[in-house]
């Protein structure tokens, strides 16, 4: 089979699996009570104290009689509560494969945190967040293949040595020590023993645990103000990350601000991603050594640097991209934990808010498909990259 065929007929099972979700998120919806997902949109809420956006008002000003609410009656009809369940599932899936995924609520936390107005539309605050959480896991992603693979080929050449033994309690503790106590611990230590590594403003600096939904803080800025080229609710331009767009407009203050803020996290991500590639690597590195090529490799005089770099490490990744997919799945459902401990901006840092009462469903739900989303395209990748190194994999 060609890799174009291949490619395409793995891009077409995303369509089921992203339906699937939306489905699963559709009955998780319904299990919500309609009074309350209409009172969490700014559909009614600027209706005045006189007509709240409930099923029922009081008939008349200090009257304890109680009449149907016209608002709220139009609320359902516009939201299309009104219709049949399977109406409803097929506009739920027409919407939101069209990034259709409902407006933010005026009343959330979220809301008042990012200063987001009603009826905003949740794909577009997502686009706002989007590019920071992706330049954490780039970031991160580049960190663990950078140590994971390495130093697993060099604990599988050099087997019980101590690097070996080093790389054991490496994993071992990454295994054990959870993400968000150890992003608490390592944010804990920076500010206590050092003060943190924030910006220097005008010779005062700022620790780096005081960094809160900002990037970077405004003081540090000449006049005080954002470059022309952040816009609202700090999007960049032209392509939407802070630290590309930064360096393409020469700005190494922001560039260096926005790196140095990403570091500490990433680390402690990478140190949780770490633990399951890097024995997966040692234990790949070390079938494929015993393997009757690599035997004959060596039979015929081939230098052992050229035997572990040229025929053992290339067969032996073809499990570790496949544990990849998973480590990635894992590090980025443990993102909204660590950018809120961090204070990141990006969509983890925005469900922690979204899921605080008043909840906001439009951005919990758009949150979740945008994730699936992401997992599944990782995923796809993955199986990309596995057959480029396995053909025999396409035949399948």
């Amino acid at each position: 089979m060609k890799m174009s065929v291949y490619i395409i007929r793995r891009a077409l099972l995303l369509i089921p699996v992203i339906i699937g979700v939306m489905t699963i998120t559709f009955v998780i919806i319904q299990a919500i009570p309609v009074s309350e997902r209409v009172s969490s949109y700014y559909l009614c809420s600027g209706h005045g104290a006189a007509s709240p956006c409930t099923p029922t008002i009081p008939c008349a000003q200090g009257s304890t009689a109680l009449c149907p609410n016209p608002a709220y009656e139009a609320a359902i009809h516009q939201l299309g509560y009104d219709q049949p369940i399977w109406t409803q599932w097929g506009h739920y899936i027409f919407n939101s494969l069209q990034l259709n995924w409902g407006y933010t609520g005026s009343q959330s936390q979220a809301s008042h945190a990012f200063a987001l107005t009603g009826q905003t539309p949740v794909s577009t605050v997502l686009s706002y967040f989007l590019p920071y959480t992706l330049e954490l896991a780039a970031i991160s992603l580049f960190m663990i293949l950078l140590l994971a693979i390495p130093l697993g080929n060099y604990s599988a050449v050099y087997r019980n040595r101590p690097i070996d033994q080093a790389s054991r309690v490496l994993s071992f503790s990454g295994f054990a020590l959870p993400g968000f106590l150890l992003a608490i611990l390592a944010l804990t230590a920076i500010t206590v023993i050092s003060g943190g590594f924030g910006a220097v403003c005008n010779g005062t600096s700022t620790p780096y645990a005081e960094w809160h939904n900002s990037w970077p803080d405004l003081g540090c800025l000449p006049g005080g103000r954002y470059p022309s080229w952040i816009g609202p609710y700090l999007q960049t331009t032209p392509t939407g990350f802070p630290t590309v767009d930064a360096a393409l407009h020469q700005n190494w203050f922001l560039a260096w601000e926005s790196v140095k803020r990403m570091l500490v996290p990433a680390l402690v991500i990478t140190f949780g991603g770490i633990a399951g590639i890097l024995r997966f690597v040692r234990n790949s590195m070390l079938e494929v050594m015993n393997l009757d090529f690599v035997r004959t490799a060596r039979a015929k005089g081939v230098a052992e640097r050229q035997v572990i770099k040229r025929h053992a490490g290339r067969n032996s990744l073809n499990v570790t991209v496949t544990v990849l997919g998973l480590t990635f799945a894992g590090f980025i459902g443990g993102f909204p934990i660590i950018e809120n401990i961090f204070g990141l901006r990006g969509i983890g840092l925005v469900l922690t808010y979204a899921i605080q009462p008043q909840f906001d469903y439009g951005l919990i739900f758009g949150t979740t498909l945008l994730f699936t989303i992401i997992v599944v395209l990782a995923n796809i990748l993955v199986d990309i990259l596995y057959a480029y190194l396995d053909p025999r994999v396409r035949l399948g």
